[in-house]
């Protein structure tokens, strides 16, 4: 039998630009590992999309080397959380939230749990920032280029696609297929991807305009002013919603529509009458750029790979874009599933390195998708305190509205209820928990025999720093010589690193001995670095001479919270610890 030789051979073959696909492909890329991106598009994003970046994918995108470029181009924290609640911008305020992170005592938690600081980089700006880097270092990216289908065999996965422009197919030969081809997902479909939830429970549209609205919003600077009009409850995500592209010039209006009817025509004259309505003010000069509908998912898939094919981003979880978890769990799926691909592909892991993504990502995606939408649910009090949630006329909403200024026992308690249920929105705009609480359990991790002591407040809301295995790496500030690093600093870069004290020199041994070498960290007084605040000390949970082994993302795989009894002890531990991670026990 004939067979045809692929055109083109590569590694590791990415389907999508998008966030997912993009910083695959970066993290594939720094780590040495050929990779080609595919996308049908002519270009990346050139819409704003998603926005908010949190704390840990900012981590992502320092161990990544970027993070000072999404930085420099990014809304900055400080303008982002005035969160309001209003009947118009130029209408009445009905009250704020001080949001991602901008509360006083909610800051202080994000300054003790990272080196970084969340902000609000828009999707059309994020992306040719990772897809720059990892062009830079390696990636090759096709344009216009539209997968097809795939087939898998022992070895690899044959890939063919079509080129746009010359109206021909030809195919990609790849060890590994990524799909980030979004929430329609090709890739997902013809792998046979299980999936539990639904698609299009409610509609939503987009339109994305200029204005120069800085009388109404920098005095109350944010990312998001939801506005309580008439029709506002209707699909969509809760309310009228009028965000913040860039200060204070370019923005987007989120509006829903009932979905059962489908979408409106999305004339200019259609889309300009809802930039109005939100606004509230006619005067104001309005340049409407674009315009799409679409749906609020609530989908997740329950396995992310099959064989040599490997889902991540919206691809695996569909939700709409309440609590800003979009772009970030996309990102931090690819940057958990890159390091497990060069580590096999080298030859160093074993495949079932693999299969500890699904079981590590796929609750996360499950959790987010149910947080996503549960933040919409979460809006309804706000108008069930103005008693706008019952048919009635526009009139007696803004009669329901102005009632809550009244000297009156009702209307102090209505008052009452529209404070509480604004303040709820914190689950939404605060959640600290959701963005860093993620805990895995896989055979990626070691467990160490202590019971999971769970959390001592709302997981959600707060972060709890912890160095049980399958936790984040704790952030905690030390000095070496003249520079103040995190330990965050210390780890990463594709390798493992054995963290220890004083008194830990039998670990340090027994790491430089490992193949692969694993990178040694040792913290205290007079060492390579130290710990001059206490804070690592409080933080480590165990002695000096205790031992932290931290994967290439900065969770930790294994814990010895005393020193080795032995150098012969602590060169089995490890070797065991090593060998089950890699998929070699």
């Amino acid at each position: 039998m004939h067979t045809v030789e692929p055109h083109v051979v590569t590694d590791v073959l990415i389907v999508g630009s998008g966030p997912a696909g993009a910083s695959a492909a970066l993290a594939l890329s720094t780590y040495g590992v050929p990779n080609i991106v595919v996308t049908r598009y002519a270009r990346l994003a050139d819409t704003p999309r998603a926005h908010i970046t949190n704390q840990r994918t900012m981590e992502v995108l320092r161990d990544l080397g970027v993070e000072d470029e999404v930085v420099a181009k990014a809304t900055p924290q400080h303008l982002m959380g005035d969160t309001t609640f209003c009947t118009s911008l130029a209408g009445e305020e009905l009250g704020r939230v001080r949001s991602w992170g901008n509360d006083p005592l909610v800051q202080a938690a994000h300054e003790l749990a990272s080196p970084t600081r969340m902000c609000d980089m828009p999707q059309h700006l994020m992306e040719p920032v990772l897809i720059d880097a990892a062009v830079a270092r390696g990636t090759n990216l096709r344009f216009s280029t539209v997968y097809k289908s795939f087939v898998q065999d022992a070895d690899g996965v044959t890939v063919t696609v079509e080129d746009r422009l010359r109206g021909d197919e030809y195919t990609i030969r790849a060890k590994y297929l990524i799909g980030a081809d979004g929430g329609r997902s090709q890739v997902a479909e013809d792998a046979g991807l299980p999936m539990g939830g639904q698609m299009g429970v409610a509609g939503s549209i987009n339109i994305v305009f200029d204005a120069d609205l800085t009388k109404y919003t920098a005095h109350r600077p944010s990312t998001l002013y939801w506005v309580l009009a008439p029709g506002a409850t209707v699909g969509g995500i809760g309310a009228g919603l009028v965000r913040c592209v860039r200060p204070w010039n370019e923005w987007l209006i989120v509006w829903g529509y009932d979905v059962t009817a489908g979408a409106p025509d999305l004339t200019t004259e259609y889309a300009e009458s809802i930039v109005r309505k939100l606004i509230g003010d006619d005067e104001i000069p309005v340049t409407v750029k674009s315009s799409s509908a679409w749906t609020v998912n609530e989908m997740y898939a329950e396995t992310y790979s099959h064989g040599r094919v490997f889902c991540a981003g919206d691809a695996t979880h569909r939700h709409p874009p309440s609590n800003g978890l979009g772009s970030n769990t996309s990102i931090q799926d690819s940057y958990n599933l890159a390091w497990k691909l060069k580590l096999v592909l080298d030859g160093t892991a074993s495949p079932r390195l693999l299969d500890t993504y699904t079981a590590e990502r796929a609750p996360i995606g499950r959790q987010i998708v149910t947080r996503a939408n549960k933040s919409i649910g979460e809006t309804a009090p706000v108008f069930e305190a103005l008693d706008g949630l019952s048919p009635q006329t526009p009139e007696q909403l803004w009669a329901n509205i102005a009632a809550r200024k009244d000297a009156t026992d009702a209307a102090e308690k209505q008052r009452a209820r529209l404070r509480e249920a604004i303040a709820f929105k914190v689950y939404e705009f605060n959640a600290h928990g959701v963005d860093l609480n993620q805990r895995y359990a896989s055979e990626a991790i070691v467990p160490d025999g202590t019971p999971d002591p769970g959390f001592d407040r709302d997981p959600e809301l707060y972060h709890q720093p912890s160095t049980r295995p399958g936790a984040r790496l704790p952030h905690a500030w030390l000095t070496s010589g003249t520079r103040t690093l995190s330990t965050l600093d210390t780890v990463g870069q594709g390798r493992f690193t054995l963290i220890t004290g004083i008194g830990g020199d039998h670990w340090t041994r027994a790491a430089e001995a490992q193949d692969p070498a694993i990178t040694t960290v040792v913290i205290g007084p007079g060492r390579q670095y130290e710990d001059p605040y206490g804070d690592w000390a409080r933080l480590s949970e165990m002695a000096d001479g205790g031992a932290l082994l931290v994967r290439p993302d900065g969770y930790i795989a294994f814990r010895h919270a005393t020193a080795a009894a032995s150098a012969e002890d602590a060169e089995r531990l490890l070797t065991a610890a090593l060998r089950r991670i890699l998929g070699h026990a």
